[in-house]
């Protein structure tokens, strides 16, 4: 009896981390970003869905891990409510870890990436063929590879590129087309 193969998708959980302790997280990220919104930690706490000790405690955790505070807080009392900020160092480190998590994202849906590095691919856009010639540039290289029908195709791809492949003449390899380019790829 043959067994179903199942659909594997990646996934992820990203931290920023100094000095190999966790600093941000997603769940950090969103207390964060709700303090910032609601300009409190009680009110964050509410809308972020866990305890004011909960939230002041991953705030507190997080500042020490990165040795720097993450807020600007006021008293309240007779005079007025209390509130919370962001310091400059919280608002940067969101941005970024918003920024790493968003490239990360399109890696992960990038189907084109996931075939060029031999997870899958589809034959319509595999040519296999020969190398005939390699001219390394600077920054770019040319490879020629003559395929199996008589045509030859010319790749411009990176120097680092080559040199990881270890792409030679007369070796066997794959051009792998996409739409807007010619990529080189090797069993």
């Amino acid at each position: 009896m043959a067994l179903k193969r199942k659909t594997i998708v990646p996934s992820f959980k990203l931290w920023l981390e100094t000095n190999r302790m966790h600093v941000l997280g997603k769940g950090g990220v969103s207390i964060l970003k709700a303090i910032k919104t609601h300009g409190s930690i009680t009110e964050a706490a509410k809308h972020a869905g866990v305890s004011y000790k909960y939230a002041w405690d991953r705030v507190s955790d997080m500042e020490k891990a990165f040795g720097e505070p993450f807020l600007k807080t006021r008293r309240g009392g007779k005079m007025g409510g209390g509130g919370a900020e962001l310091t400059d160092t919280a608002q940067t480190l969101i941005k970024d870890y918003d920024r790493i998590e968003k490239y990360l994202e399109r890696v992960l849906k990038d189907n084109e990436y996931w075939e060029m590095i031999g997870l899958k691919i589809s034959a319509r856009n595999r040519l296999k063929g020969i190398v005939d010639n390699v001219e390394k540039g600077p920054v770019t290289s040319k490879v020629k590879i003559r395929i199996e029908t008589p045509v030859t195709i010319t790749a411009v791809i990176t120097k680092e590129a080559v040199e990881d492949l270890d792409i030679k003449p007369g070796e066997k390899v794959e051009a792998v087309i996409k739409s807007t380019e010619v990529m080189v790829a090797k069993e």
